[in-house]
């Protein structure tokens, strides 16, 4: 039986302080933080009232709900902070927490005098439309590479025997090249580096709709990370130059690997899956225990991984408002899927 959270509305974001802090650490997700979300607040919802939840037991604070409210048109909805630009959402909390963080959550929905709550990128191995009586209006996978002590050799060859040697023979033949990797821990030299990483980012994709546009963000939270040790900001250099850049964050155990970008000329020689793989060999020589290489069940990550629990996005309406428009996001995604 899960226990019954005493919830307490907080108006700041500052409010809980440490105790949000290591409710994060045990929830091992860096975007959860209350470094990331307050960031996403101030550049992405400044103007929307904040909707907090403190979940207690006996005065411990064990769960923290980082919601805040906005409107579609005459539709009130409740959201996690955070939505679009973080990878995994959700309650702040450890994950045997998550039962009762749910409950409270359920509470919270039914009270807040909204139409609708949709809760965006929830952690997929836990049945969140059952428990919010809600619906589930998406799934996208979310691979994972959990190490168990294993040497890089033998965790890369438990995949495949020709993924471990294509990887050593894409390296090697970089290495007249002067191959070279750097990670970025200069406080000084980080805007030139990001100024690098995003070059690199829309030289291979383009101009992103979503990451281009939010560089101030990233800007800004790649310096507090720095300064917290959590950032991960990589190169593989050729020749002197960056032709490959990868960037995620490390906490509580865990990589996440965010974003990346390379240089095309150099595609047949495989720079990005060099400079991947050798980000992985890193953590795993750290003794990091999982890492997440997020949103999208892209070939080359389920390549590495050992496990997928993806992410769910769920809809939970409070009115007949909220059923009209959960209704209506229901029936244009079954449109697009069928035109596409």
């Amino acid at each position: 039986m899960s226990t019954a959270f005493e919830l307490e509305e907080v108006s700041r974001l500052e409010a809980l302080g440490a105790g949000w802090a290591a409710c994060a650490e045990a929830s091992r997700n860096v975007f959860v933080t209350p470094e990331w979300l307050s960031l996403w607040r101030a550049h992405f919802a400044a103007d929307r009232p904040l909707q907090i939840v403190a979940c207690r037991d006996n005065g411990e604070l064990r769960a923290v709900l980082p919601l805040y409210s906005s409107s579609s048109g005459p539709v009130k909805l409740l959201r996690f902070l955070g939505h679009g630009h973080s990878d995994e959402l959700g309650p702040v909390c450890a994950p045997a927490e998550r039962e009762a963080a749910a409950v409270a959550l359920m509470r919270t929905i039914e009270s807040r005098g909204s139409d609708l709550f949709i809760g965006d990128d929830l952690l997929g191995d836990f049945d969140w439309a059952d428990r919010l009586g809600g619906r589930m209006l998406e799934r996208t996978e979310s691979p994972v590479a959990r190490f168990d002590g294993e040497s890089w050799d033998d965790f890369v060859g438990a995949r495949s025997t020709k993924l471990r040697r294509r990887l050593r023979y894409y390296e090697r033949s970089l290495e007249p090249h002067g191959l070279r990797y750097r990670l970025a821990t200069d406080p000084e030299r980080l805007a030139a580096d990001l100024d690098a990483l995003f070059t690199l980012h829309a030289a291979r994709w383009g101009e992103s709709p979503w990451f281009a546009p939010a560089r101030d963000f990233h800007e800004e939270f790649a310096a507090i990370a720095l300064e917290r040790g959590w950032l991960r900001l990589w190169f593989l250099e050729l020749d002197g130059r960056a032709v490959a850049g990868w960037l995620g964050y490390r906490f509580a155990g865990v990589e996440s690997h965010y974003q990346s970008g390379r240089d095309p000329t150099w595609d047949k020689a495989s720079v990005g899956i060099v400079l991947l793989a050798h980000t992985m060999r890193e953590a795993l020589s750290d003794g990091i225990e999982e890492y997440r290489f997020l949103r999208g069940g892209e070939g080359y990550k389920q390549r590495f991984a050992t496990d997928d629990p993806g992410v769910v996005t769920v809809g939970r309406a409070t009115s007949a408002l909220g059923h009209a428009a959960l209704a209506a996001r229901t029936a244009r995604r079954r449109v697009r899927r069928l035109i596409q």
